[in-house]
């Protein structure tokens, strides 16, 4: 073979790789964001979704995460709950997150240089607790003044508490509560452990009691209602598996789920 051939076919080989690298790297012409659709990323890694959500969503959310994981194969999702306030500092202090869900919009709207656009996912209304059997025979939120009654609520800047002195000043009532609690679950736990009468808290709460406490519902025109609003924390750095996490927060199998734990539709 001569030299001069021996060029000329090196000469085409290089040719021919300088053309193809550039069509390699441009693929199918989608945007590679590092993750494939089930959750997985692309070096093998898994995706690991961090949820600072409201303490009422405790239970609920167990089992929505349980179904999403299912759903999305790669995707593990950890829920941190506490009360709405405290997951707002945390936001605040930049603690690693990737979505936020509030029990009220006040203080998700408080977070909008944190967030992406929140979307209500649910609503809950409230109900007063009492112990098995109602023992001291609550029967409506004027009892709630009665003497020595011993009545527990949720903080005034905890959503719950927000929501339950409204409903009390409303029908002008004065309640003077023998702690104030940094969540609802505490609310619940009181009197559940009989450390309290009686307290205000979610309607899904008594469902989540499993029969440790029982509910006196409150009527419709002297109830609050109250919204849940799920977003994005712009700190994530998981930004396209948060955003399709609030997404599923909206679709047909999570509201069903939420519906089935006493929520209400959004």
């Amino acid at each position: 073979m001569s030299p001069l051939f021996t060029r000329r076919r090196i000469t085409a080989a290089a040719l021919t790789a300088a053309v193809l690298v550039p069509l390699a790297a441009c693929g199918n012409g989608t945007k590679d964001n590092g993750s494939d659709t089930a959750g997985t990323k692309k070096d093998g890694q898994k995706t690991e979704l961090t949820v600072l959500a409201a303490a009422s969503l405790t239970d609920v959310f167990k089992t929505a995460g349980a179904a999403y994981e299912k759903a999305h194969p790669g995707t593990t999702v950890t829920f941190s709950f506490a009360g709405s306030q405290e997951l707002a500092a945390q936001v605040k202090q930049g603690s690693p997150a990737d979505v936020l869900v509030t029990a009220d919009e006040k203080t998700m709207d408080g977070l909008k240089d944190d967030t992406g656009t929140p979307a209500v996912i649910a609503r809950n209304r409230l109900v007063i607790a009492v112990g098995k059997g109602n023992p001291e025979n609550v029967k409506d939120l004027k009892d709630l003044e009665k003497s020595g009654l011993k009545v527990v609520l949720a903080a005034p800047e905890v959503p719950v508490g927000r929501y339950s002195q409204q409903v009390l000043d409303a029908r002008k009532l004065t309640v003077k509560p023998v702690s104030q609690e940094p969540n609802v679950r505490a609310v619940l736990s009181k009197v559940e452990l009989g450390e309290a009468d009686a307290g205000i808290v979610y309607k899904t709460d008594i469902t989540a009691a499993d029969g440790k406490a029982e509910g006196v519902d409150i009527p419709d025109d002297q109830n609050a209602i109250a919204a849940y609003p799920a977003a994005t924390l712009k700190a994530s750095r998981n930004t396209d598996a948060a955003a399709e996490f609030v997404k599923w927060l909206s679709s047909a199998e999570a509201r069903k789920i939420l519906a089935d734990a006493g929520f209400q539709q959004p």
